[in-house]
């Protein structure tokens, strides 16, 4: 089967199977909608199409897979409508490759919970938490010796990218500064791609390509690649040559973090 056909029939049977399990009542709908005999106990489609304001047609077509053209905002008011909890709104807009305009924007300022930042801190190797704009949100000890010139900077907004393109404690700590500074960005391009109109993430941008030639002409590129982890070496002014494994993490109740870790390689 056609994987995008196969796509938009997964995003109408969801759709149909949230419908079925929202009653009238729970819906909203005026009590003259709840009388008579219905054969389900669960939404009419027309009654769908009515809350949402989009034709019977239209969500017809949604739930049988015969559309594409769908919209967020249409998709919002589809999931409003449907009451969803928050794991099966943000499943049916990843059925749908859109992005939830009601989403969070969990920015830097963002409160973290104490229990995130305490899985950081109880690493024994290496971590620190970064957030969608790649400031350093939390990190734990090891991180900090690790990274002079960054994490152990007081009063500094810990942005990685600022710190990797604009100071030379990292041309010095990086093993193969240029071809690794070349790959961070990216590896932050893909990690963004979604939030580009971002006023924040566009200032930051903007502020990376005046300030760093090598920063404009990576990101002019338009490479993209996934931040896999591997191996990564450093050249420590204290602790001397070291290596480690990357492994990232997402956590699972905010997008938005990724946590890094590197272990000591053998």
């Amino acid at each position: 089967m056609d994987h995008d056909l196969a796509r938009r029939r997964a995003l109408g049977d969801f759709l149909k199977s949230q419908r079925e399990q929202t009653s009238p009542a729970t819906a909203g709908l005026p009590p003259m909608a709840l009388a008579g005999r219905r054969r389900t106990p669960g939404l009419r489609r027309e009654e769908v199409a009515q809350l949402c304001g989009i034709s019977v047609t239209w969500y017809t077509w949604i739930e049988q897979g015969r559309t594409d053209s769908v919209s967020p905002q249409a998709l919002a008011r589809i999931a409003d409508a449907l009451q969803l909890a928050r794991a099966k709104r943000a499943y049916l807009f990843e059925l749908a490759t859109k992005k939830d305009p009601s989403a969070p924007a969990h920015g830097e300022d963002a409160a973290i919970a104490a229990e995130i930042t305490e899985v950081v801190h109880s690493i024994r190797a290496p971590a620190y938490l970064l957030d969608r704009y790649w400031n350093a949100v939390a990190w734990n000890n090891a991180a900090r010796k690790l990274f002079a010139g960054w994490l152990d900077v007081r009063g500094e907004r810990h942005n990685l990218l600022r710190f990797m393109f604009g100071t030379a404690a990292a041309q010095a700590l990086t093993g193969d500064w240029e071809q690794r500074a070349r790959r961070v960005v990216a590896e932050f391009r893909a990690d963004c791609g979604q939030a580009l109109d971002d006023p924040q993430m566009s200032a930051l941008v903007e502020e990376l390509s005046a300030s760093n030639a090598l920063f404009k002409r990576a990101w002019g590129l338009q490479d993209v690649v996934e931040r896999e982890g591997g191996e990564r070496r450093f050249h420590h002014p204290q602790q001397g040559q070291l290596r480690y494994r990357q492994v990232n993490f997402r956590v699972a109740n905010r997008p938005d973090l990724k946590l890094v870790t590197l272990m000591p390689a053998d």
